[in-house]
Formats: C-alpha cells, sequence, structure tokens
C-alpha cells in the first residue's frame, strides 16, 4: 500500500516556473549557483557568496625501497596512503560543515565530519569530529606535508582526530583554540573495541582537554613570519583501548610500507591520565622556511606507581629553487599551499633531523627504545593538483628498539643475533636495527 500511495502521490501543480519541490513535496527555496576553478579546485558558488559547496579528494601512491642488509628484513611495496574524499559547504556566512572520508587499501575510515558556528570573523566553534589543536605537523593537513611522513615524535605523542567540541580564535597575530575531546572514532577496530568496553564493563570514553596558543610576529607581511607556539593536553584514558585502562606509544619509523615497529612501549597498566606539552617554533622568508617542535609525555599511574616520561623533537629546513615562496595562514597558525616560481612548478629541496625516546626514566624497567631519523628531500611542484615527492631516510635505532622483544638488535657473544638489549656486545651507539630507505609519492589533489 505505502508503494502504491508513494507512485501516485501527486506533487503540487507547478503553475510557477519559478516553483520548484523537493522529494518529500516541500516547496524550496532556489538559488543560482555559479561553477568556478580555483588553484584545481571546482567551487560552485552563490552570486553574494554567501553560500558554496565543493569536493575535496586526494590521492597519494606511495613506494619504498629498503637497500642494504638490516638485522630485520625489510619488504619493499607500493600502497595507496590515502585516498580521501570530502564533501565542504560554506552555508551561510557563519555555518560551515565538512564530511571527510579515507577509503585507502580498501579500508574505509572516517576524518573530518563537523559543524562549524562563526559569530565573528575572528571565532569560529566546531563540534563533531576533527583534530585537536596540538603539533603544528599534526594539524597541517597531509596535502601540504613536506615530507612523506610525519616526524616520530609527532606520529606518536600528538593526537589526531576524536569527537569533542572546540574554539578557535585568530586575530592579527595571534591564534588560540582549546576543546573538550573524547573517542577515536576513525578505525574500526578501535570503535569495536570502544563499544565491547562500554557493553561489558560500563567504562567511561574518556576525556581530554586540549589547548594551544600561538604569536604570530609579522602576521601582516606576506613575505616573513615567525611562528611561537605552546600547546597543553590533559588526558584520561580512552576505551577504545582493547584493555582498559591503558596506553602505548608505537611507531613504524618514517615509513607506512614497512609494518614492523621498532619503537614500542608495549601496555602501559594502571595508566590514570596524560599529560601532554608540545613547543613549536618555525619561520619563513620569501623561498626559505623552517620548522621544528618539542613534544613531551608525562604518563601517570595509579597506586603512587612511578609516572613514565617519554619525549621527542624535530627539525627541518626547505627552500624553493626557482622564484617561489612560502604561504603561512595565520587564521590556522600553520604553512598552507605554497606559491609557484615558473610556469611548469617548482622545485623544492629540504632536510630534517628527528629524534624519539620511549626510554622511560632510564632505569631499564620501561624500555621501548629511541631512534633519530635522517631524511633528505626532493619535491617537485608541478602545478596546484600534482605533486611528485621523493625521500631518502636513515634511521638510528638503540639497542631497546627490539619491537617487544620481537626484532634483533645486535650481536651476543657468541656472534649470534640476539633480541635482548642486554646480551648485546656491540659498542654503544652502534647496537639496534639501521636501515636506510629510499621513498616516493605521487599525488594529486583536485
Amino acid at each position: 500500500m505505502a508503494l502504491l500511495f508513494a507512485c501516485n502521490h501527486v506533487f503540487p501543480q507547478e503553475t510557477d516556473t519559478a516553483v520548484r519541490y523537493n522529494q518529500y513535496g516541500v516547496k524550496v527555496n532556489r538559488n543560482a549557483l555559479q561553477a568556478e576553478e580555483r588553484n584545481g579546485i571546482l567551487i560552485l558558488e552563490s552570486k553574494d557568496q554567501k553560500y558554496k559547496i565543493w569536493y575535496d579528494a586526494r590521492v597519494q601512491v606511495d613506494g619504498a625501497y629498503f637497500p642494504g642488509n638490516p638485522l630485520n628484513p625489510i619488504g619493499n611495496g607500493l600502497s595507496i596512503r590515502r585516498a580521501r574524499f570530502a564533501v565542504k559547504s560554506q552555508f551561510t556566512e557563519k555555518w560551515y560543515g565538512e564530511f571527510d572520508m579515507d577509503i585507502s587499501n580498501s579500508e574505509l575510515e572516517l576524518k573530518d565530519a563537523y559543524l562549524e558556528y562563526s559569530p565573528s570573523k575572528h571565532l569560529g566553534i566546531k563540534i563533531g569530529n576533527f583534530k585537536e589543536g596540538f603539533s603544528m605537523e599534526r594539524t597541517t593537513t597531509s596535502r601540504y606535508l613536506p615530507f612523506i611522513e610525519r616526524p616520530n615524535a609527532v606520529a606518536t605523542f600528538a593526537p589526531s582526530r576524536h569527537i569533542g567540541i572546540a574554539a578557535t580564535y585568530s586575530k592579527k597575530w595571534l591564534f588560540g583554540m582549546g576543546g573538550i575531546h573524547f573517542q577515536d572514532i576513525g578505525d574500526l577496530e578501535e570503535r569495536t573495541f570502544s563499544k565491547d568496553n562500554n557493553k561489558d564493563y560500563g567504562v567511561d570514553e574518556g576525556v581530554s582537554f586540549t589547548g594551544k596558543l600561538v604569536g604570530m610576529p609579522f602576521y601582516d607581511d606576506l613575505t616573513k613570519g615567525l611562528h611561537l607556539g605552546l600547546a597543553g593536553s590533559y588526558r584520561t584514558p580512552k576505551s577504545h583501548a582493547e584493555i582498559r585502562g591503558t596506553e602505548r606509544y608505537s611507531t613504524r619509523s618514517l615509513t607506512s610500507i614497512n609494518r614492523k615497529k621498532y619503537m614500542d612501549t608495549d601496555i602501559i597498566p594502571n595508566v590514570d591520565h596524560i599529560t601532554l606539552a608540545n613547543f613549536e617554533l618555525a619561520g619563513y622568508y620569501k623561498n626559505f622556511r623552517f620548522q621544528s617542535e618539542y613534544v613531551l609525555s608525562n604518563v601517570h599511574k595509579k597506586n603512587d606507581l612511578p609516572t613514565e616520561q617519554f619525549d621527542g623533537w624535530y627539525v627541518y629546513g626547505s627552500v624553493l629553487l626557482f622564484g617561489g615562496n612560502f604561504n603561512y595562514n595565520t587564521s590556522e597558525a600553520e604553512f598552507t599551499q605554497l606559491t609557484r616560481g615558473k610556469e611548469w612548478g617548482d622545485v623544492e629541496l629540504l632536510v630534517r633531523y628527528d629524534y624519539m625516546s620511549l626510554n622511560s626514566r632510564g632505569d631499564g624497567i620501561l624500555m621501548g627504545g629511541a631512534g633519530e631519523g635522517y631524511t633528505f628531500g626532493i619535491n617537485y611542484h608541478v602545478n596546484s593538483n600534482v605533486k611528485i615527492m621523493l625521500n631518502y631516510a636513515y634511521m638510528n635505532h638503540d639497542r631497546y628498539a627490539n619491537g617487544k622483544g620481537k626484532l634483533f638488535v645486535g650481536y651476543d657473544e657468541s656472534g649470534t643475533l640476539t633480541k635482548d638489549p642486554k646480551k648485546v656486545v656491540d659498542a654503544q651507539g652502534k647496537a639496534g636495527d639501521d636501515f636506510s630507505m629510499i621513498c616516493v609519492r605521487f599525488e594529486v589533489d583536485f
């Protein structure tokens, strides 16, 4: 009967050619849109510029080759690092919405999904799933990352997207962001853990309070700028962990192709809360820029157990060779799309050093390993849509970076490979699995 009604339903007579009805039989407002290409992105916008909608797609094809003979063999490979599709819309001058997902390697993951209200041009309020205001490198979109992978300390410690509510303020030389965040809802496995912990044990999601403050001298100068940032976060354990009330830090050491996690704390039990601190220093002058961060994590335990302390930092510099210049977005306090110097594009040379330690307190009780990375890069910015990246990286691990006891870190007295850092007889600074990698990325944004 319902189907018969639907087939025989008659919408109101449209005697006026300006009148339209939607699929629910409701008279709708009409607003003509103008189509325009802006830096390779198709925009549909109303004449009064109060409404616009656009799609944001991104594909990053990565490959990696690992020369030499590391202690633990590494397989070369290719992958779709990111395959993103987003719909973004400005509804009025004050309302904005965004939906973003990643379908790389046939794994669906929700990224940004939020509503934003801007009562003034300086203030914005977000609610939904989005990045917390912590770490300049973490909040920078992957389309504008200078290197193929983020530094280890940022990838490991800096929180990414969590559902929550946050406010941002930007005016002249000052930027601030503060929010309350809850669960990670992007990964299916983590979401399953969260549901099970709620259903079986009645565990709360966990909460995070994260804030950031940035000063931007020379904010009104397009040719040069300086960025001074400070961020902090107070975090209780989240229910998306497999075991309740725990934390774990691990990393794949500057590559997504190699799946081994050398530096790994394993599961840290009895966690009461975690505090994060971040210090940022960056700047640019015409065709040169530099950026650096220091990240500190303190894992506070229950029952007066000792606090576990981890940290890391990085610094990089880059230069455009053919007349281009770097651009900085004061409304988000980060580098944005650069300006190419030639009609055929521009070439960027880069170098980065990064270090991270998951060795806590140095007493040998929790030693998750430490490592330093040296990365050299060449980026060819073809146009607004296409970028080709080539990175050479050397990763130097210490003797404790054995992937929870699964990876070789040196030789024992008999000359046999061992996974036990206490049995390694290699000289100080020589133990640990060290390797090189050559990585390439082909990226298109449209």
